[in-house]
């Protein structure tokens, strides 16, 4: 009885050690978010299917932590992936960020998958991102990129850092014809989250990256009650020279009540999105482009977890081919959707 009594409270003992240590080791987390979506043509959905469709927008996996192991040397790891359990689609699992890497008080150095710091520079802009009216509908460069090198400054003063990508010569993208023309460069100024300061400011640079060279600036201020934005991109392809322009975003946000009101506005003249692409106008004989896009919508959190959204979102635009003036297929797009977060 002792012996059974003694081993119970070793055993206790030791599981409660156990579970102590999992609390300061790897942190588990995902999101599952799913979205029920009408669209005219389907050129903007995750499905890529015109009528009503069930989407899973990015729903993901992963696993991330830290460990110090000398002095203000911190290891740094994660690893994600996005999982389709509730799609047909046949990829269940699908790469995203994941990196090993080194924070000190010089900065932060990853190696990996990662969003490149270009991307990165948007910070809260894209009102609508993971959804079929995230920016990278109308704008280029948003890329998820392997094979790289990550550098974050320490913030300067509580305000500034200066941050860089760089990819390997294994990440050669058509057109480029060394590595060194695949890198990207950013500033940002405040905070992307609009907490530490009511404001966020970022200029950035790719560098060959997705096969295009491209510059951003993006702008957000939080005035009573209302978060204000914009984003502006000029772009380039890499090989077909005659796909350049501008692209610009303007949006505006307000809390009723915890109902997260939300409205932007979109153009674009380089045809260097998806929307573009879906639309078969990326072409050598391409030039003109002119496209817009109207979305507006709402998200509300019932739990701290669970957040339901819907939006609407219209694409209509031209371009020339050839020098002859074509319509794009207009688009109009309706989803609800929820999205929890664990």
């Amino acid at each position: 009885m002792k012996k059974t009594l003694i081993s119970a409270t070793v055993a206790s003992v030791l599981t409660m050690a156990s579970f102590g240590a999992l609390a300061e080791g790897p942190n588990f987390y995902g999101r599952l978010d799913l979205s029920v979506t009408n669209s005219d043509n389907g050129l903007t959905s995750r499905e890529g299917k015109e009528g009503t469709v069930l989407e899973n927008n990015f729903s993901h996996v992963g696993v991330k932590g830290s460990e110090n192991i000398a002095n203000n040397i911190d290891v740094i790891y994660q690893m994600e992936f996005q999982v389709e359990n509730t799609s047909s689609n046949s990829d269940v699992f699908k790469a995203r960020n994941t990196f090993l890497g080194l924070k000190t008080t010089a900065g932060t150095v990853l190696v990996g998958r990662n969003d490149s710091v270009f991307k990165q520079a948007e910070g809260g802009i894209d009102l609508f991102g993971n959804s079929n009216a995230d920016i990278d509908r109308l704008v280029g460069a948003q890329s998820r990129v392997a094979d790289g090198i990550w550098y974050y400054s320490p913030k300067i003063a509580d305000l500034v850092t200066l941050n860089a990508t760089y990819l390997m010569t294994d990440n050669n993208q058509a057109g480029v014809e060394d590595a060194d023309d695949q890198y990207a460069l950013s500033a940002t100024i405040g905070d992307k989250k609009l907490k530490a300061q009511n404001f966020y400011v970022a200029g950035a640079y790719n560098k060959g990256i997705a096969g295009m060279d491209a510059y951003r600036g993006v702008a957000q201020v939080k005035v009573a009650g209302f978060k204000l934005g914009g984003l502006f991109q000029n772009s380039e392809h890499v090989s077909k020279t005659n796909l350049e322009g501008n692209t610009y975003f303007v949006n505006v946000a307000y809390n009723l009540n915890g109902v997260n009101l939300k409205a932007e506005y979109g153009k674009d003249e380089a045809g260097l999105g998806l929307y573009a692409k879906r639309s078969g106008i990326q072409t050598a004989e391409t030039t003109d482009v002119n496209i817009t896009t109207i979305t507006v919508g709402a998200d509300y959190k019932i739990a701290k977890s669970t957040m339901v959204y819907g939006h609407y979102a219209m694409y209509e635009g031209d371009y020339k081919l050839s020098g002859i003036k074509m319509d794009l297929e207009d688009d109009n797009v309706f989803t609800v959707g929820v999205r929890y977060n664990f």
